[in-house]
């Protein structure tokens, strides 16, 4: 036997030590790994042991190396997937329809972009709103849960949006609402009334409640994020007292619980006030028209107790008509009055008088200064049948040529259960007569859609627009509001206009559009269908053309083998056998060699068949199939897409 030794008297021997300047860095990296975070230690060394120490010290195999550069590639193609990209057309396209599209709507509408005023004006701005009403079991009293509890969340979601977005981007000085603040409120009962319809007699006065805190909760609590636009030094206004036919019922209809109860938690409906130097009159005509009914218990037009119809339903809105000089006057005059940072209260005049002289306290003279007049009303006025609309009317653009009379771009006049599309002549004619002098403008509500008309059959000839609904839920795809911008600057010394200028110039109005609601669902449909047939071929190609590419096969067996050992009535196998059968040293015969003689008899009964095909070869799970693929990539999708959409819906 024979033994070799290195040459000790080569050129290595004498060659000096290289020195390992990475050894010492073993030191750095132990120094750092102990002053990070506990969590973060184990990730630290798993880091060190797999990356650095391998790139530092050049122990990476080709293997390893070949795995590193080709990690950066893995990483991407896990990235840049189909349904990473399905996911991440989800995030906007869900962006824009439940943030951007409806900012954009109202960006438009920026007082800048329409108003023309001199450069030294400052307009008063106010944005009016018609017809919100919230979505109750009045709206669709046929429509089954959960399907009825989606149009009330949604409706509601729209109408905050919208508001906020009024606020946020233009901040009004003033908001007026135009009635139909509700849909089923004249339905819901008092303690003295209840519905005339059955099945609505079960909703109680706690129900109205409910849908009141819900209004508050939609409006009021939006309101306060307009303040920041707003320049005006005496502040911010919403009324919202006008009632509507949904709110009170109309004419005979109305009950005076029902009525009380809306003006006890929204003020009075028949009101004067003047904004940005206008009169704006507010009068109830729903009850109003109970004036030219015929009274429903007696079926004619007068009573037997020699009263006339109905009075006490019409009775209040009249007087407030016939004292429209002395509600005026008072309001114009403590305009004036705080214009010259004079205090409210009576004058009163020192002197000294006897005792027994009475003294007479006279208050300060009411006037009608003449501001321009503005009457705000929740049913059009009368007009001739087939009066055009004009061209903002959504529902029928106007014919070609500018016809006089066209049917289908007009208000109806028509009337039913609870409603009258315009009012009767005669009451309209009253309006007008009373609410001035000097009427230059009338705003409405109750048709949801746009109308716009000049009354020449009235005196003064004022201009009517009815106000789109705020609510997509009221027949028309793209709701809407109205802006109006006054400036009347006056001399507060005596209320004269300071300015000279013609009837009706010290007004502008701006129709805005919102977005279209359905048309947003109708896209998302449209995706969802897309989606779904792209994840579908994405199933069909990965398993029938490339069955190996799925991610979840594994690298190493999910289960060691274990040799079965083998009873043999024979002889052991030879010493060459088992040599030739064997691979060469340092492989597993090797092993058995210098292993105990018990599981050396092991390995030899064993089938080497077996090791070869179980104990080094991957284990292959079965193919989930098309379907398997499928529903795995929805949920995939769907999870990332509805925490995305539930996330802004519940922000906003």
């Amino acid at each position: 036997m024979s033994y070799s030794y290195q040459n000790s008297t080569s050129a290595e021997a004498y060659r000096p030590a290289r020195r390992d300047y990475y050894a010492d860095s073993s030191h750095v990296q132990s120094g750092l790994l102990n002053a990070l975070p506990p969590w973060l230690r184990q990730w630290g060394a798993r880091l060190q042991t797999r990356w650095i120490s391998p790139i530092l010290h050049g122990t990476e195999s080709s293997q390893d190396s070949r795995q590193l550069s080709a990690r950066p590639w893995r990483i991407l193609r896990h990235i840049f997937t189909i349904t990473n990209g399905l996911a991440i057309l989800w995030f906007f396209t869900l962006w824009w329809g439940e943030r951007t599209v409806f900012q954009d709507s109202v960006d438009k509408c920026v007082w800048e972009n329409w108003e023309k005023w001199p450069r030294d004006a400052t307009p008063h701005h106010v944005a009016f709103i018609a017809d919100p009403q919230l979505v109750d079991p009045h709206t669709y009293p046929g429509r089954p849960w959960p399907l009825s509890t989606l149009t009330v969340k949604f409706t509601d979601q729209y109408l905050r949006r919208s508001f906020s977005s009024i606020q946020r981007s233009l901040g009004p000085d003033s908001v007026l609402f135009l009635g139909d603040l509700f849909d089923g409120g004249r339905e819901w009962a008092t303690a003295q009334s209840f519905s005339p319809e059955k099945r609505y007699q079960k909703y109680k006065d706690s129900f109205w409640k409910k849908e009141y805190h819900r209004f508050v909760k939609i409006f009021s609590e939006q309101w306060n994020e307009g303040d920041s636009h707003s320049g005006n030094p005496r502040g911010r206004r919403m009324i919202a007292s006008l009632p509507g036919n949904h709110d009170l019922g109309f004419g005979t209809g109305v009950q005076l619980p029902v009525r009380d109860r809306f003006q006890a938690y929204f003020g009075k409906s028949n009101r004067v006030d003047v904004i940005g130097n206008h009169t704006f009159v507010s009068v109830d005509t729903v009850s109003l028209s109970a004036m030219d009914q015929p009274d429903p218990e007696t079926g004619s037009s007068g009573s037997g107790d020699g009263h006339p119809p109905n009075e006490r339903i019409w009775k209040e809105a009249e007087d407030f008509l016939n004292n429209m000089n002395v509600h005026r006057g008072k309001a114009e005059t403590e305009e004036l009055r705080t214009m010259r940072n004079q205090s409210e209260g009576h004058l009163f005049h020192h002197k000294v008088v006897d005792m027994s002289q009475p003294t007479l306290h006279r208050g300060l003279q009411s006037e009608v200064v003449g501001f321009p007049a503005v009457l705000l009303t929740h049913v059009p006025l009368y007009r001739k049948p087939a009066t055009p609309c004009g061209p903002l009317r959504e529902r029928y653009p106007p014919s070609s040529g500018g016809l006089e009379e066209d049917e289908r771009n007009a208000l109806s006049i028509s009337a039913g259960y609870q409603y009258q599309n315009v009012l009767t002549q005669t009451i309209s004619k009253d309006l007008v007569t009373k609410a001035g002098p000097n009427l230059i403008h009338v705003y409405s509500g109750d048709d949801h859609d746009y109308c716009e008309v000049t009354h020449r059959e009235f005196s003064g000839s004022p201009k009517e627009i009815t106000v789109k609904s705020l609510s997509w839920a009221m027949g028309v795809r793209q709701p809407g509001f109205l802006l109006t911008s006054l400036w009347n600057p006056v001399d507060p010394a005596t209320g004269k206009p300071s300015h000279q200028m013609s009837a009706g110039a010290t007004l502008q109005n701006h129709l805005c559009i919102l977005p279209d609601q359905i048309s947003i669902f109708i896209r998302y449909g449209l995706l969802f269908g897309i989606t779904l047939a792209i994840l579908l071929a994405r199933a069909f190609i990965l398993v029938l053309y490339f069955p190996s590419a799925d991610p979840s096969t594994p690298i190493l067996p999910l289960s060691e083998f274990r040799p079965s050992l083998h009873v043999h009535t024979g002889k052991i196998p030879s010493s060459s056998t088992s040599s030739s059968t064997f691979p060469s040293p340092g492989g597993l015969a090797s092993r058995i060699a210098n292993a105990p003689p018990r599981y050396s008899q092991a390995y030899s009964d064993t089938n080497l068949d077996d090791v070869d095909n179980a104990k080094w070869k991957a284990r292959v799970p079965a193919p989930r199939g098309i379907r398997g693929e499928f529903i795995d990539s929805v949920k995939y999708v769907a999870t990332i897409v509805f925490a995305w959409y539930f996330f802004l819906i519940w922000r906003w």
